[in-house]
Order: structure tokens, then sequence, then C-alpha cells
């Protein structure tokens, strides 16, 4: 910690001194590849929740997504980057040269990155424009085994070599941090765990009967449902197979997926094959609240580095059933704050959730705990003070010890 002394009171009120010059501000750029979603979510709170007073905030980030216009309704800049895409093309020259340009241009103190493209393309933009700080948040792990090898390796050479250029890591749960280093990605010691935070205040603390009106189902049917994009990662053929299994023992009970995406069709295809009623109620911007009229909530994820919406879920002490991926038991502990199974084990989460409908009463204290532990340790507050903590240990501005001076935006 510094031993810079704390300021002493004001002995006169600063309106009436004669005019002042304002101290300038630490100026950040944040760059993520998708600015929606789970990742999205996290870098909007961190990017918001800055003191403004110390902080200048930018994001930079592929086009397209809601979190733009909130991005900027909070005061945050904002850069879509043409030609900035998800995948790997030709075109990422371009957008490197884009972001190289904005970083000399805007002479940013701090470059924190975000996700695999963006955490490669930022920090090699940072590092050719010598950008004193640069900061990189895991929010899962860019290669897994679900993709092609070759891709696999690319991604994890890219991930090793841009370690060098960084000056510290955050992890989103300890099981992603150790995987971080396992991996070679962050070197021993250098990664900090720090929550990934959700916005509470609109979240309710219990099940909500207008969340469930609003899904229509009626409250004494069991519903079984999940909220995410409809692709991959998710596995929603899973869930429609978990489904099936479920209805086979428990033949009152609905499903519902709250998302969109390119499998919603095969979803409904397999449905009808396998004989269950599995309602897509599609993009809904307020999925978070309705997630509160569910009985059990589930993610059948393949990978997931902590997966917003089960915190979301767990914010509204949701029963869940979760894939035992990344972060996620982290968050979800067998027994405690809820159910794991192994991922592409549709049956594994089946008999997961058969449980916690056959045990009502273990099921609703499993999400009371999960309920207070998100409630307390995953406050955006929180979030941002661990955030304002580290760039102030890098830039040698930590506070002193006797300071009582708020960090983040409450």
């Amino acid at each position: 910690m510094s031993g810079w002394p704390t300021a002493p009171p004001p002995v006169v009120p600063t309106d009436g001194l004669p005019p002042q010059p304002a101290t300038p501000r630490v100026k950040v750029l944040h760059v993520i590849t998708r600015f929606w979603a789970g990742a999205g979510g996290n870098t909007l709170l961190s990017a918001a929740g800055m003191d403004p007073a110390v902080y200048e905030v930018w994001v930079a980030g592929v086009p397209g997504g809601d979190l733009w216009e909130r991005a900027r309704a909070a005061g945050v800049r904002t850069v879509e980057i043409p030609g900035f895409k998800e995948v790997l093309t030709p075109a990422d020259a371009l957008v490197l040269w884009r972001l190289v340009r904005l970083i000399r241009r805007e002479r940013f103190t701090v470059v924190h990155t975000h996700s695999a493209k963006g955490g490669f393309l930022g920090r090699l933009a940072a590092r050719l424009c010598r950008t004193p700080v640069v900061v990189h948040t895991f929010h899962g792990l860019s290669f897994h085994a679900h993709m092609p090898r070759w891709r696999r390796v690319a991604y994890r050479r890219l991930e090793r070599l841009t370690r060098r250029w960084t000056h510290a890591f955050f992890a989103v749960a300890p099981l992603l941090a150790r995987e971080a280093v396992e991996q070679r990605l962050a070197p021993p010691g250098s990664v900090l765990v720090v929550p990934s935070a959700v916005d509470l205040d609109d979240i309710p603390h219990r099940f909500d009967q207008d969340a469930r009106q609003a899904l229509g189902v009626p409250p004494e049917v069991a519903l079984v449902g999940t909220v995410g994009r409809i692709d991959h990662q998710k596995a929603p053929l899973d869930f429609v197979r978990m489904a099936a299994a479920v209805h086979a023992t428990h033949p009152e009970t609905a499903f519902v997926i709250i998302g969109d995406g390119p499998l919603a069709d095969d979803v409904r295809r397999l449905a009808a094959a396998m004989g269950v009623d599995v309602r897509l109620a599609g993009y809904r911007p307020d999925a978070a609240r309705l997630a509160a009229g569910l009985d059990v909530f589930v993610i059948t994820s393949l990978y997931e580095g902590l997966g917003r919406a089960l915190t979301e879920a767990l914010a509204t002490a949701r029963p869940v059933v979760a894939t035992a991926v990344n972060g996620v038991p982290d968050l979800v502990e067998a027994g405690a704050t809820g159910l794991l199974a192994a991922p592409a084990d549709p049956a594994g989460v089946a008999l997961a959730v058969g449980w916690l409908l056959d045990h009502p009463d273990e099921a609703a204290d499993m999400g009371r705990q999960g309920c207070a532990r998100v409630r307390m340790a995953f406050a955006p507050d929180a979030m941002c003070a661990a955030i304002d903590g580290c760039y102030r240990r890098l830039l040698g501005l930590e506070r002193p010890l006797d300071a009582d001076a708020h960090t983040a935006q409450s």
C-alpha cells in the first residue's frame, strides 16, 4: 500500500475559490469482441461503474447489440469498429490499424481487453502504441475441446504470445484462473479473481408470479427453463434431450428456453421428434426477471467461463442444475447452491432436475443460499473497486491506508 498521506479537510469550499485546474483523468479503453451477452454485460458494468472524477472510460468492439446505447447513456465513450467480426478474417489487419489509430489519437493510459479476438488485437495494438498499462480479463478460454484442433492450437499460441504484453490479469472465477495459469496464458500469481458482477437492482430476490404469468405457464405446473443464446456453446439440443427424459418421469412438467439463435429451428425439430413441448420465448431484454418465474433453472453449456444467466438465476433464488465446465463449479457447489452434471450428458442433467423436482424443500434451501452468495459477492461496486485497485497499483496511485474514499460509483 502507498504511504502517501491522506489529504486534510478543505479550509474553504471549492466553490468559494478562484477557478482551480482539474486533475487529469486516467483514460481507459476497453476492447471487446462481442459487446453483448455475458462478457459484454460485465464490461458495461466495469466501464460505467468507475469513478468519473478519476477515469474517462471508452469501449471499442464489434458493431451491433443493445449495450452500445446503454453505454453511451451511462457516459461511456464508444467506438463500434467497422469490419470487426467474431471470427478470424483478412479484415483483421484493418481492424488492428483502426485500433492503433484510436489508441495513438486518444493516448490511453490503460488498455483493458476482453475475450479472445478482442484480447489479441487489443493487446497487440497496445503493444504497438507502447500503452503504459495493459490488462486482460479471462471471461472464458478462447480454445476448448469442441473446436477443430488446428484452431485450438492457433488460439492457444496467440493467447500465450500476448501474455508477455500484459501487466495484470483478471478472471471471473477461481477455476478459470487456474486454467489460465495451467495453460500458460498468464504467469503464476498474476491473475486476480474478481466475480463477474450483475446488475441486481431489477432482479427479484425470489420466485416472481408476474414473471411466471409472462411465460404463460400456470403456477401449479413445474417449469424448467434456461436463458441464453441458442447456439453450439449452450448445447440447446441437450436441453431438449434432458426435457424429454424429465417429461418421461414427470409428465406434468413444462419447459422453456428464453433466447434466440442459429439452432432455434433444430431445437423445434428435435423437440417434435422426441415428443416433448419445449417453448421458445425468443430474445427478451427482461430475461433475468423472467428467470424468476422458473421452478428449476438449467444450463447445458459445453464450455462457460462462469455464466451470466446462471448468476442472475441464482440471484433470484432459483434452484439450478448446471454442467460442470470451466468456472461453473465455483458458483454451483453441489448440494449447497445447486446440482452439477457432466457436459454433453443430458441424462445426467435430467436426473439432477428430477431430484430437485422431487425434493422441493432442499431445492428451495439451495436456491436461497445461492441467492445470498451472489448478492453478497457479485455486486457491481465490489467488482469496480477491485478493478480500480488494480489500475491504481499499476499506476502507483494506491490509496493511503487511512483513506476513506470510494472507488466506484454506487
